[in-house]
C-alpha cells in the first residue's frame, strides 16, 4: 500500500535570508522528488503573511524511498540550521 507523507518546512524564527529560505525550499523540493513516486501538490505560505511556510503531499511505494527521503531532508534542514522539519505520515481513507 502507497505511503502518504506531509512534509512541512518553515522560517518563523527568521533564521533564513529570503535568499536562504528560496534556496532551503528548492534544495528540499528536488531532494524528495528524486525518491517520491507522486508529489501531489506543494503549498507555500502568502507572501503577505509575516512567517515563511511550504508544504508538500508525498506519495511513496517503497517504504525504503520514503526513508531514504525522510534522511535527506534531515540532512537538508541542517545544512540550513533548521532544528525541524514536519514529517507526517498520512492515513489515508476514502469515504
Amino acid at each position: 500500500m502507497p505511503q502518504i507523507v506531509y512534509l512541512s518546512i518553515g522560517n518563523s524564527d527568521d533564521k533564513l535570508t529570503q535568499r536562504e529560505w528560496s534556496a532551503f525550499t528548492l534544495d528540499v523540493a528536488s531532494q524528495v522528488a528524486g525518491y517520491a513516486d507522486t508529489i501531489h501538490g506543494t503549498w507555500f505560505s502568502s507572501s503577505s503573511a509575516p512567517w515563511q511556510n511550504a508544504c508538500w503531499c508525498l506519495e511513496f511505494s517503497d517504504p525504503e524511498k520514503c526513508q531514504a527521503a525522510r534522511e535527506a531532508v534531515t540532512q537538508v534542514r541542517k545544512a540550513y540550521r533548521q532544528e525541524s522539519a514536519a514529517w507526517a505520515i498520512a492515513e489515508t481513507e476514502f469515504i
